[in-house]
């Protein structure tokens, strides 16, 4: 199973402790939904993103070609000896504080804890690392090879689904003697690169060697996402997270990830992943996400579902099975539609690609590297008529969010009634395996289902805070919320501004399974004040759901 190889942790003081009953585990499994992947192909159920990882690399021999005659042992320590010296100057140990959220309890934070990681420093003052390594961060602080002095950082911009982030530090001290690395490109297989970083169970710098086993498209963990990574036999350990990946006197890529249970076997995010993430961040000042066609397809591997779409011996390519209905595509594309090429690039039957020497991708990779608001020409077999069409790309947000790092949940509360919308989060509260714990009913919609009008989300009722007012409706929790007074809801924003601007008696929820709620609004406002107030909730409703004069007037 692939884990974020990032943190060395440490718990610190409890900001807060309660004993509510069902309890949190800090590993949790993170299934990819059907969106973020093109192709419904066999892979890996599932995910176990681990981030108090146990040391289980060993330093890898890599074997190279002899260098200018040498031997290997020489050309091996001369590579090492020119990582470090890149390294010295260039890569830096990171401090992190955080402290991610109580999506049972959305208006409290869970523990605070402490953690380190690894960067390197590239042109304009920037420092590239994990994005998991300052996910939910409160405080952040870098320190270069050879000081004492611990530098104030700030998060420029994070990309979580590629789990990268961009660090800026203010301090013209900091700078001083700092080297900034160039970014290179992919590595050959068999190829030697140098990983450095601060891994665990030492404090200074260290040097690992490895060569490239393959480069394919790969689950990244920490955004549950599938985008290009480089397959390394050196060792990666907690700590190294944000490190780069030496080759030559370039980066070949950050190491991120390793997969458990198996014997030196780590991953880096490849360069063009990594330039992508930075021009974005530098073009629009933030980081806008990766480009997705929105499209869910089957293989065509079997000759007689090519006769039955009419696909003559020459043409290959991908069944398309449902389409996003944000998504350009959809205006476009229809279901039964054949996939042939994407830009001029002929798409085979199992969905790859050419890629460099001899090897193949899955298309996914030229999707995800196009720009935002870029189009691309996708030739389709519909009807037996080949057809060119163009579409507009650009990210796509799941109906459920797979992550919500960085961000408080949003959350309101009325008459002990908790409301929230729906997310992958809340359902890895229910433990590591929360796929066979969490509510049936919430975890295939959250895997499954797909938006179809912008701005939607699932809202549920995820407890009940017992009171008078809402004997009885104990047992509703965990089912979603269809309709308030008659009107069905689009999101959690616009189910609050229906409570709070009811007119009438009474208040009427419709929820799942056909189950009503029915309060009387009057009481019901009276009783959310005490509720509030002996469950120790600072507001009714998360700040997100404030309108403007409400904003004013806190």
């Amino acid at each position: 199973m692939l884990r974020p190889i990032g943190r060395s942790l440490r718990h610190v003081t409890s900001s807060f402790r309660h004993n509510h009953h069902r309890t949190c585990s800090a590993t949790y499994t993170t299934i990819l939904h059907q969106s973020n992947s093109h192709l419904n192909l066999p892979t890996s159920s599932s995910l176990l993103p681990t981030y108090q990882c146990r040391y289980i690399a060993t330093a890898a021999s890599a074997s190279v070609e002899p260098f200018n005659g040498r031997s290997n042992a020489v050309a091996d320590t001369i590579d090492a000896y020119s990582a470090i010296e890149l390294a010295l100057d260039s890569v830096v140990k990171i401090f992190t504080v955080s402290s991610s959220p109580n999506y049972f309890l959305p208006w409290q934070n869970k523990s605070q804890r402490e953690s380190m990681g690894s960067g390197f420093v590239i042109s304009g003052k920037r420092i590239v690392t994990n994005a998991h390594v300052v996910a939910d961060y409160t405080f952040v602080l870098v320190r270069k090879h050879g000081s004492p002095t611990k530098y104030r950082a700030e998060v420029k911009a994070v990309g979580h689904e590629c789990d990268l982030a961009i660090l800026t530090i203010e301090s013209d001290e900091f700078w001083e003697g700092m080297k900034f690395l160039e970014l290179g490109d992919i590595p050959f297989m068999q190829q030697a690169v140098a990983v450095v970083g601060y891994p665990q169970g030492g404090d200074n710098i260290s040097v690992t060697k490895g060569v490239v086993s393959r480069v394919e498209p790969t689950q990244y963990v920490h955004g549950a996402t599938q985008l290009l990574a480089i397959q390394i036999d050196a060792a990666i350990n907690p700590g190294n997270s944000g490190g780069p990946a030496i080759m030559g006197d370039k980066v070949a890529g950050v190491a991120f990830q390793n997969l458990s249970g198996a014997e030196n076997i780590g991953y880096i995010i490849p360069v063009p992943v990594i330039k992508h993430f930075v021009d974005g961040v530098e073009a629009r000042g933030n980081y806008s996400g990766f480009c997705s066609l929105g499209l869910s397809c089957q293989p065509t591997e079997n000759i007689q579902l090519r006769k039955y779409f009419r696909m003559r011996p020459e043409l290959s390519g991908v069944l398309v099975s449902k389409i996003n209905p944000l998504s350009d595509a959809y205006k476009v594309l229809k279901k039964d539609d054949i996939v042939l090429a994407f830009d001029g690039v002929p798409i085979a039957n199992d969905g790859t690609v050419p890629f460099r020497n001899r090897e193949r991708i899955t298309f996914d990779h030229l999707v995800s590297m196009k720009k935002p608001n870029e189009t691309a020409i996708v030739k389709i077999l519909r009807d037996g008529e080949e057809l060119d069409l163009t579409v507009t790309l650009h990210p796509l947000k799941p109906l459920v969010p797979i992550q919500q790092f960085d961000k408080a949940p949003s959350y309101y509360v009325f008459a002990g009634l908790v409301f929230i919308p729906l997310s992958q989060p809340y359902l890895h509260e229910y433990g590591e395996d929360w796929y066979n714990t969490s509510p049936r009913r919430l975890c295939e919609r959250a895997l499954r289902e797909l938006p179809q009008k912008p701005g939607q989300e699932l809202v549920i009722l995820s407890q009940v805070l017992m009171d008078d007012i809402n004997v009885g409706y104990e047992r509703l929790a965990d089912l979603q919320v269809k309709k308030v007074n008659g009107v069905e809801i689009n999101n959690l924003k616009h189910m609050c501004q229906l409570v709070e601007d009811c007119k009438e008696d009474n208040l009427r929820f419709d929820l799942d399974d056909e189950r009503v709620i029915v309060l009387n609004y009057s009481r019901a406002r009276t009783a959310t004040s005490h509720i509030l107030k002996r469950h120790r909730i600072p507001s009714a409703m998360s700040n997100d759901m404030l309108t403007p004069s409400q904003v004013t007037n806190t």
